[in-house]
């Protein structure tokens, strides 16, 4: 199965107030951290939503300012034309990608993290789903799990994210 990593790092920060993806973790960049942590679990590995040096970078689709699901389409369209059977997301804000998330979420069809459902495996025959929830206004991600009946994966421990800097203590 040939899996395309992507990154979602398209958003605004606006709780954060600066460039959450550059912020440091332990001494790393947030989307290093996770493109480390993706990298070995995937052929390929993408970013959405912005423009990255040293990554193969994905504007949103069909347009920017809708949040993860976004940068998750432009993640599929891009794994269909090129041959990838499913892609391994994660929003660029999650710290503590564990190194056999893949083989967590394998399984029947697409599935997400319970508590954090901006990590997921999604099979790529999912973007024209995904294209009809955008069109009709929809965005979030919860509701294009149920579209795609995806199952809920717990992990213990949780994994955390970074909204705001007093979360990087």
């Amino acid at each position: 199965m040939r899996i395309l990593g992507a990154i979602l790092a398209g958003g605004q920060a606006q709780r954060f107030g600066s460039d959450k993806a550059h912020a440091l973790w332990q001494g790393e960049r947030l989307i290093d951290r996770v493109a480390a942590a993706l990298g070995p679990q995937c052929e390929a590995l993408v970013v959405c939503g912005r423009d990255e040096p040293g990554f193969v970078s994905l504007p949103d689709r069909p347009q920017p300012g809708l949040g993860p699901l976004g940068g998750l389409n432009a993640a599929l369209h891009h794994a269909h034309a090129h041959g990838f059977d499913a892609v391994l997301a994660s929003a660029c804000d999650i710290p503590d990608i564990p190194p056999d998330l893949l083989a967590r979420l394998q399984g029947e069809g697409a599935a997400i993290i319970a508590d954090q459902p901006v990590v997921g495996l999604w099979p790529a025959s999912l973007a024209p789903v995904l294209d009809e929830l955008l069109a009709g206004g929809a965005c979030a991600i919860y509701r294009f799990a149920d579209r795609a009946g995806a199952r809920l994966v717990s992990i213990e421990p949780g994994l955390g994210n970074i909204n705001r800097p007093e979360d990087l203590a």
